[in-house]
């Protein structure tokens, strides 16, 4: 049996950007919400991962916290991307990467996109919460508690200082996973295209 790595989660640097970046564009590969984000073969995993560069830097690098787990080496085994409370949008910080988006999406993709994020954004609770954009975990690392450590150490936190948090799950599996951590369906998310229709999760404050 493969023994679970040395992990340590701690806040992403602006070195592990790179490396965030293709673990997320890995993970997300065959993710049916991001397949109606960045549809078709080709060089799409380069185009996910610039996307994902594009996200990070226009909203959690910024507003919201990005966390790593790293082996003893220094390698990033998986992240988790968060948005802080009221940071939903940063239209700002997306006109200023407008050009990182243009170049992973397309202007036909950018359309998509837009739409898309529009429905998501439709679905996010009223009441202030963390949400978790994206999380993912290496190749290799997968099947090894990665995930959940970059889970639990996040929610630890907001457990903390009584904070709520909000994800959409597009798979039935990622769904059981989460709701062993706390988290509760909410509805069923409809609109993306494609038959794909992710459940919206939230997980209450405890304090």
């Amino acid at each position: 049996m493969t023994q679970p790595p040395a992990v340590t989660v701690r806040p992403a640097t602006a070195d592990d950007l790179g490396a965030v970046s293709r673990v997320l564009a890995a993970a997300f590969a065959a993710d049916p919400v991001m397949a109606t984000f960045v549809p078709g073969p080709g060089d799409r995993r380069r185009r996910v991962e610039g996307f994902f560069r594009a996200v990070l830097l226009a909203g959690a690098v910024r507003h919201g916290a990005v966390d790593v787990a790293v082996d003893p080496a220094g390698r990033v085994l998986g992240a988790a991307a968060w948005e802080a409370p009221g940071g939903a949008g940063h239209l700002l910080a997306q006109v200023r990467r407008f050009p990182s988006f243009l170049a992973s999406l397309g202007w036909r993709g950018i359309r998509r996109a837009l739409r898309n994020q529009s429905v998501l954004a439709g679905h996010r609770p009223r009441p202030a919460h963390w949400y978790l954009a994206a999380i993912g975990v290496d190749d290799g690392a997968r099947g090894l508690g990665v995930g959940s450590r970059l889970l639990s150490s996040r929610l630890r936190e907001l457990d903390v200082r009584g904070e709520a948090a909000y994800l959409e799950a597009s798979t039935s599996r990622s769904r059981t996973l989460y709701e062993s951590f706390g988290f509760r369906h909410l509805a069923t998310v409809r609109g993306l295209g494609g038959g794909v229709a992710p459940s919206s999760m939230w997980r209450p404050a405890t304090a």
